[in-house]
């Protein structure tokens, strides 16, 4: 049981870590001399790297929202769960844990899916980059963290 629940806390902080990388990371959207994500647009112009802040469209600032959300309730639900690890009685589930984790997964979901909708295709042909697939990997592992703990039981 100690190996399980050392497992999940693992699972736990690989997926906060991942949550925390693709929203910090400015590899959203890549093209050759240029990059964007949610904070900044920077491009490579006559050897220098300028940046500038993203728009101010009402897609960009809900997957904003939504990256900071999902980060939030994965960090709220490690606490939780740490909290009903030496607080929950015995046989009992980890339901409070298991539906932030879920809200998170659903919330990095949403902000991936409008991201993937709403890119603008400037003419640069971008690709997306490196955080933008950490997103849609923290997606499943969290929902599948999440359904872990709401089939977790505390033993003695």
């Amino acid at each position: 049981m100690l190996l399980i629940l050392l497992g999940v806390l693992i699972l736990h902080v690989i997926i906060l870590i991942l949550l925390i990388v693709s929203t910090a990371a400015s590899a959203w959207s890549v093209a050759d001399n240029s990059g964007k994500d949610l904070w900044y647009k920077c491009s490579t112009n006559n050897g220098g790297y300028h940046c500038q802040p993203s728009s101010n469209e009402d897609w960009i600032q809900a997957v904003q929202a939504l990256m900071i959300l999902s980060v939030l309730f994965c960090f709220f639900s490690l606490i939780a769960f740490l909290y009903q690890l030496f607080r929950l009685v015995k046989g009992g589930r980890f339901f409070f844990t298991a539906i932030f984790q879920i809200l998170a997964s659903v919330f990095v979901m949403c902000g991936a899916i409008i991201y993937t909708v709403m890119c603008p295709d400037d003419g640069t042909h971008p690709n997306f980059g490196y955080a933008y697939v950490l997103a849609w990997v923290a997606f499943p592992l969290c929902l599948i963290s999440g359904l872990i703990y709401i089939v977790l039981r505390k033993k003695e």
